[in-house]
């Protein structure tokens, strides 16, 4: 479906954006992955799928590196067609105990970092008439949880940024719309476990049936599987007329 089409995905070295990454290969994209840690395994697996790849390890928070990354797709595939807006970072704590630096870097990387991005997209995507923006934000762009006032302010923000992308862009072919998952078994969430068990004494498995017992009635995580199916779906003819939506994927959270 998406053969000849080039996505984007920041953050996208594991989680949630390596799940989009491979559902965006196995409909025929070309990608582009962005990320830290391990980037020669994510690249084989979504080279495996048949796609082709290329990475960029522009660090997020720093606008002058997503320009030139978005410029290195450009000069790559011809341009980006397909811009999944993943990375994110997370620190938790009370508002008057929150270092200032963290506040900082969560906002420029969770939400800063997807206008510089979105903004170099557009003007090709306008040019062809045809693009798709998807800002991953989270159930937390809906509702609030105490010690993440800026996850959450970041969060929010996306959700009202999908909004106006996709309000400018209501009469072309370029849509632009956010996934707002709930408990998602990612390193990030994966570290909230491992402090859960640790302060209790718990097992692993214990903590992980307390984190979705406090949350999410299904009592189950959405994988990245699901959501780059998701993803799969807003790409798609049936999306044409999907335009700033914040598709919430959370075992019914915010619908307590």
């Amino acid at each position: 479906m998406l053969k000849g089409k080039t996505a984007l995905v920041t953050g996208s070295t594991s989680g949630i954006g390596l799940g989009i990454a491979k559902a965006l290969a196995r409909q025929g994209a070309n990608l582009v992955l962005n990320g830290f840690g391990d980037v020669e395994g994510p690249q084989a697996e979504v080279r495996a799928l048949g796609a082709q790849v290329a990475y960029h390890g522009a660090d997020m928070s720093k606008p002058a590196e997503i320009e030139a990354m978005m410029k290195f797709a450009a000069d790559k595939f011809g341009r980006v067609d397909i811009l999944v807006n993943n990375a994110g970072i997370q620190h938790v704590a009370n508002i008057e105990d929150f270092p200032t630096d963290k506040w900082d870097a969560i906002i420029a990387i969770n939400l800063s970092s997807a206008f510089h991005a979105t903004r170099v997209a557009l003007p090709a995507m306008k040019a062809a008439n045809w693009g798709r923006i998807i800002n991953v934000a989270s159930v937390h762009g809906l509702v609030a949880s105490t010690q993440k006032s800026a996850y959450v302010a970041a969060k929010h923000g996306l959700v009202g940024l999908t909004k106006v992308t996709a309000l400018e862009n209501a009469t072309t072919g370029v849509t632009c719309n956010a996934i707002c998952p709930g408990w998602v078994l990612t390193p990030l969430v994966q570290k909230q476990v491992d402090a859960k068990a640790a302060a209790n004494g718990w097992t692993n498995d214990q903590a992980k049936a307390a984190l979705l017992g406090e949350k999410e009635p299904s009592l189950q995580f959405t994988t990245p599987d699901e959501l780059g199916e998701l993803a799969v779906f807003f790409c798609s003819p049936a999306g044409n007329n999907v335009r700033g939506v914040a598709w919430n994927m959370d075992g019914g959270w915010a619908a307590q």
